[in-house]
C-alpha cells in the first residue's frame, strides 16, 4: 500500500529528469537554429523550476547557479545519466566528411556514446556571439564562483590547444551528491592523489614540549581568525594569503597527528598526499591530479598535508638533460601552487636540511618535533597502558620510561606487539616480557640493541 510520500531518492532522480530534459529541448532548438542558420536564441526556453529538498535545488541555491551554470551542468552529467540525447553531435559535416568543428567534444572509447568539450558548451550557449563566448570562458576562470564550486571542470587541455578543448566533466562527487543527496568525500585514487586523515585521538593524548603547543597554538590562532585579522590589520595588501609551516622531526614524533588535530579543532578536513608515493609519476599527469586537489581545497578550506616532503620539495637537481629540466620545472610550478595557495600548508620531513632553502624562506612556521623525554615518555605509556587492570605488578612504567628513548610512535608499535604476545599465550594482562619482546623488536628495526 502506497504512503504517499515519495522517497527522497525518487525525488532527486525526478529534478535530473527535468533538468536533462530541458537540456534535450536546447539541443533541439540551437541544432534547429544552426542547420536551418536562423538568429541564436535560447531565452525561450527557461530552465525548470526546482524541485523543493532535491539535491539539485540545494546545488543551485548554495553556489547560486543561474540558467547558463544549470545547462553546462546538465551538459557534464549527460554522459553519465542520459547518453542518447549527445547522439546529435555525431552528424557529419559532409563537406569535409568529418564532425563539425563548432561542436567539438569526442567519441568516447568504451561506451560509444559522445563526450562534451568546452566547445561543446559554447555551441549551446554563445553560438557565434563572441561577447557570449568569452562570457563563457570567464565561467571557468579560477577566480569564479562557479569553478571555485568545483561542480564542472575542464579536463585534458593540451598545451597550445584552445583552453575550450578541454572535456567538460562533472566531477564524481557532484554526481553522487546530486544522484543521492549525500556529498561523499573524495578519496585517494589514480586521479587524486591525496587521503583524508582522521583519528580517534585527542589533544590531551598528544604529548609535545611546551614550546611545540606554543607554535602550533599560533597556527590554530590562524585557522580561526588569519584572514580577518589581516584584514582588520591591513595586512591583505602586503601579505599573501594562507599559512605555510614545516614540521620536522625524527619519525613517530606527533607531526601527522598534530596536523589532524588541527583539522579536527578548526572543522576542517585535512587531506594527505605522501609524495614520496607520487614523485616517480610526477612528470605529466600527476602535475595535473596534484592541481585537482588544490582546486578542490580552495573550495572546500582543506588543510593540506604533504608528508615525506623532501622526496619532492628537497634540493633541486642539477640539470643534466632535458628531464632533469622538466622535473625541476614542474617543482618549481608546484612550490608556485602552495605559496598562492590562501589555506594552511603543512609539509613534514624528517630532517629539515632536506627541504630546499629556497622554499624554506617562505615557510611562516619551522616547528622542531623532538624526541619525548623522559617525563614525556612517562606520559605516552600512561595515555597507551590506560587500563591498570591490564597491567602485571611487574611492570613499572617510570623505569620503561627513563631506560629506552622511544619516539610515540615506536611506543605504539611496541605495545601492539606485546599484546599480540599476551594474546598468544591467552594471558589477559600484560607482563615486563611481553613489553620487553616488544622493546627488543622495535630496537632491531632502529639499529639498535636493549
Amino acid at each position: 500500500m502506497s504512503t504517499g510520500v515519495e522517497p527522497r531518492g525518487s525525488l532527486h532522480a525526478e529534478a535530473l529528469r527535468q533538468e536533462l530534459d530541458w537540456l534535450e529541448a536546447v539541443l533541439e532548438l540551437r541544432f534547429k537554429q544552426h542547420f536551418e542558420q536562423q538568429p541564436f536564441a535560447l531565452a525561450a526556453l527557461a530552465p525548470p523550476a526546482l524541485l523543493a529538498g532535491s539535491a539539485l535545488a540545494e546545488l543551485v541555491a548554495q553556489y547560486g547557479l543561474g540558467a547558463r551554470e544549470r545547462l553546462l551542468l546538465a551538459l557534464a552529467m549527460a554522459p553519465h545519466l542520459r547518453p542518447a540525447a549527445l547522439d546529435l553531435f555525431f552528424v557529419k559535416n559532409r563537406n569535409f566528411d568529418r564532425g563539425f568543428s563548432e561542436f567539438g567534444g569526442i567519441k568516447a572509447q568504451r561506451h560509444g556514446g559522445f563526450l562534451p568539450s568546452g566547445e561543446t558548451a559554447a555551441f549551446l550557449l554563445a553560438g557565434e556571439d563572441l561577447a557570449a563566448r568569452l562570457e563563457l570562458l570567464n565561467l571557468f576562470d579560477a577566480e569564479q564562483a562557479f569553478a571555485q564550486s568545483g561542480l564542472v571542470v575542464l579536463e585534458g587541455e593540451v598545451g597550445g590547444e584552445p583552453q575550450l578543448s578541454g572535456l567538460l566533466t562533472v566531477t564524481a562527487e557532484a554526481l553522487q551528491r546530486l544522484q543521492s543527496g549525500v556529498w561523499h568525500k573524495p578519496d585517494y585514487n589514480a586521479q587524486f592523489p591525496a587521503k583524508r586523515i582522521s583519528s580517534q585521538l585527542g589533544w590531551d593524548e598528544l604529548v609535545l614540549a611546551p614550546e611545540v603547543m606554543d607554535e602550533i597554538e599560533i597556527i590554530q590562532s590562524w585557522l580561526r581568525q588569519g584572514p580577518a585579522l589581516m584584514q582588520d590589520w591591513g595586512l591583505g595588501r602586503a601579505v599573501k594569503p594562507g599559512y605555510r609551516c614545516l614540521f620536522y622531526g625524527p619519525p613517530g614524533t606527533g607531526k601527522t597527528l598534530t596536523a589532524t588535530l588541527l583539522g579536527q579543532s578548526a572543522a576542517v578536513d585535512v587531506y594527505r598526499i605522501d609524495l614520496s608515493m607520487v614523485v616517480s609519476k610526477y612528470i605529466g599527469e600527476t602535475e595535473k591530479n596534484l592541481a585537482r586537489v588544490f582546486d578542490q581545497a580552495q573550495s572546500r578550506h582543506w588543510i593540506l598535508f604533504f608528508d615525506e616532503a623532501d622526496a619532492l620539495f628537497g634540493k633541486r637537481s642539477a640539470t643534466q638533460n632535458s628531464n632533469d629540466r622538466h622535473a625541476n620545472q614542474e617543482i618549481a610550478y608546484l612550490l608556485q601552487r602552495i605559496e598562492d595557495f590562501p589555506g594552511v600548508v603543512i609539509l613534514a620531513s624528517n630532517l629539515r636540511g632536506n627541504i630546499d632553502e629556497a622554499f624554506s624562506r617562505r615557510f611562516q612556521s619551522m616547528i622542531y618535533f623532538p624526541m619525548p623525554d623522559a617525563t614525556q615518555r612517562l606520559q605516552l605509556w600512561r595515555s597507551l597502558l590506560n587500563q591498570p587492570e591490564r597491567l602485571a605488578d611487574d611492570i613499572d612504567l617510570l623505569e620503561l620510561a627513563e631506560q629506552h628513548e622511544l619516539s610515540g610512535g615506536a611506543m605504539v608499535n611496541v605495545l601492539r606487539f606485546a599484546v599480540l604476545q599476551a594474546n598468544r599465550e591467552a594471558s589477559s594482562q600484560l607482563h615486563a616480557r611481553h613489553l620487553q619482546q616488544g622493546l627488543a623488536r622495535e630496537m632491531r628495526k632502529e639499529g639498535r640493541t636493549l
